[in-house]
């Protein structure tokens, strides 16, 4: 069964969202489902020849996309390059985001260093069903 990736990059992380994907190429090619925001995977697409699944850019919906994809327990791990130093117009959204991210227990990386060691990690290759949360 392929880990089911979500590859999320505000515009300053872009390049090392591609920098990422080119580095772990084989293990994302042959162990990985890949979604993405548009922008950020079609990028992947293009410059990596991965292939994405696409979602709707994350300004216009696509971080909402992804955080329902989160709630139904469809996306395993959440590989998310954001911006702290940049004002997003979608703030709202990326920080909703987060929050099911963590309410649901799926491991998201923020940075590279976070996401080399969810992919490089034993873990990574073993079966995980999310557990819904039980909220009264």
């Amino acid at each position: 069964m392929k880990r089911k990736v979500a590859l999320v990059a505000h515009d300053a992380k872009k390049l090392d969202m591609v920098e990422w994907a080119r580095f772990n190429y084989g293990t994302l090619k042959d162990q990985c489902e890949l979604w993405g925001t548009n922008t950020t995977g079609n990028l992947v697409k293009d410059e990596v020849g991965l292939e994405v699944n696409l979602l709707l850019s994350g300004p216009k919906g696509g971080d909402s996309q992804l955080g329902a994809m989160i709630c139904e327990k469809r996306v395993d791990i959440v590989v998310f390059f954001w911006d702290p130093l940049s004002v997003q117009p979608h703030d709202v959204d990326v920080k909703a985001l987060l929050r099911l991210a963590v309410l649901y227990d799926v491991p998201i990386a923020c940075n590279r260093s976070t996401a080399d060691y969810l992919i490089s990690s034993p873990l990574f290759e073993e079966t995980k069903t999310p557990q819904v949360p039980q909220i009264a």
